[in-house]
């Protein structure tokens, strides 16, 4: 009996970009994306940019750059092209028809490296989503592309299974998965009602991907998260209590790293993952100062926060990865607080510590009082909406350390 040895085809891809007048450099733009191809498991071998005031509405780029991008994917026996940018079926299918390749747009390679990372059911529903979304109106094409290729990036998750049913199917998929995401965005709901009625405070740690926010878990708390130098290393939310210091606590949530040009499917799909940052009480952004592209990164940040309704809020800016470059000189000036750290070293976590804690007391009044037994009650209430610190049975009555809210003071009188 003979066998065969079936080996996905190495991917080696051209990245194409459109630098527009008004755009920023679409340079560091294409070197991030070649770090989401390499995430993707694709090797690049050439970047293209074409200067336009706008891209071309049939082919992404012109006709004279289409010729150009031939003859380099011959010269560097190159299978496929990655655009910057997301793109319409028509462009996707008339570059694959000029080309005579697979084309790919940097929105099918975040959803590919997402299908990658999900591991939860709740993840896997949404990326599930996300792509066929993506996927129903590009059915035809990439259903060719794929058939070319033998697999490769934007045949995980859902899998070439999904791209042989017709539309009506792909529908139906779609109702049945938002079906199930409701059920868990009802259950998230719920698990915040129950945080929210323990009557401790949380803090969403976000930050561009692969700024450093697992590591800072892990830190704090021994999540023992996933945390690897790779750009959506990690993809499903984690919540983590941290007992600080002075002996305060406070819930601590990672959420999934923003990128420049998120996908609107995946915003739509992650909603109720990415709104951890709205539920929060405090924002904890973490930034990469060893990335030349830091400050585009904070930028990034901010607009998806605003874009998610999770403005307003007190934010502390971590200048993470201190210990790679000691005398960053970035600043952020939306910030209520800004702390020099390294979560890898544990630099300046204390601090972090002893301003989250000053945060807590803010809203909080400390107390030392002897209960007699008949007023038991109250200490109930401290349990309830406030924090127990110590509680000691004496003859006397209950010895009682504690913070209580504001609102609850005049109660314990």
């Amino acid at each position: 009996m003979q066998f065969y040895d079936f080996k996905e085809i190495e991917e080696r891809v051209i990245l194409v970009g459109v630098q527009m007048d008004y755009g920023e450099d679409i340079s560091d733009s294409l070197d991030e994306l070649e770090e989401l191809a390499a995430t993707a498991g694709a090797v690049t071998v050439g970047k293209i940019i074409q200067n336009r005031e706008a891209v071309h509405p049939g082919t992404y780029i012109g006709k004279g750059k289409i010729e150009e991008v031939r003859a380099l994917a011959l010269a560097v026996d190159a299978n496929g092209i990655i655009c910057d940018d997301e793109l319409s079926p028509a462009q996707m299918n008339n570059l694959e028809r000029e080309l005579e390749c697979k084309v790919m747009d940097r929105t099918l390679l975040i959803l590919d490296i997402f299908a990658k990372r999900a591991v939860t059911s709740e993840g896997k529903i949404q990326v599930e989503l996300a792509q066929l979304r993506y996927r129903s109106a590009r059915l035809v094409g990439l259903r060719e592309s794929l058939s070319r290729l033998g697999g490769g990036i934007g045949t995980r998750g859902p899998g070439e299974k999904k791209l042989e049913t017709d539309r009506r199917l792909i529908r139906n998929r779609i109702s049945a998965l938002k079906e199930e995401l409701a059920q868990v965005e009802k259950h998230r709901e719920l698990i915040r009602t129950r945080r929210a009625s323990g009557n401790l405070k949380t803090a969403a740690i976000v930050g561009y991907t692969n700024a450093g926010k697992s590591t800072l878990l892990n830190t704090l708390t021994g999540a023992e998260v996933l945390s690897e130098d790779k750009l959506f290393a990690t993809l499903d939310p984690t919540t983590r209590l941290l007992t600080l210091l002075d002996g305060q606590q406070i819930l601590l949530t990672d959420t999934v790293g923003f990128i420049r040009k998120l996908p609107h499917h995946l915003v739509e799909a992650f909603k109720s993952t990415l709104e951890e940052a709205r539920y929060a009480d405090y924002i904890i952004h973490v930034v990469d100062v060893s990335n030349p592209q830091a400050e585009m990164q904070m930028h990034v940040v901010y607009e998806t926060l605003q874009q998610l309704g999770a403005s307003g809020k007190k934010v502390i800016t971590l200048l993470n990865k201190q210990d790679r470059v000691p005398e960053g000189q970035i600043r952020d000036f939306r910030a209520d607080y800004t702390l020099k750290i390294s979560a890898k070293t544990g630099q300046g976590l204390d601090e972090l510590q002893d301003l989250l804690s000053r945060l807590l007391s803010e809203d909080q009044i400390y107390i030392e009082r002897l209960f007699s037994y008949r007023e038991a009650g109250k200490i109930q209430l401290i349990r309830e909406y406030g924090q127990l610190l110590e509680e000691e049975y004496t003859d006397q009555g209950i010895a009682v350390k504690a913070r209580v809210p504001m609102e609850i003071y005049p109660r314990m009188n």
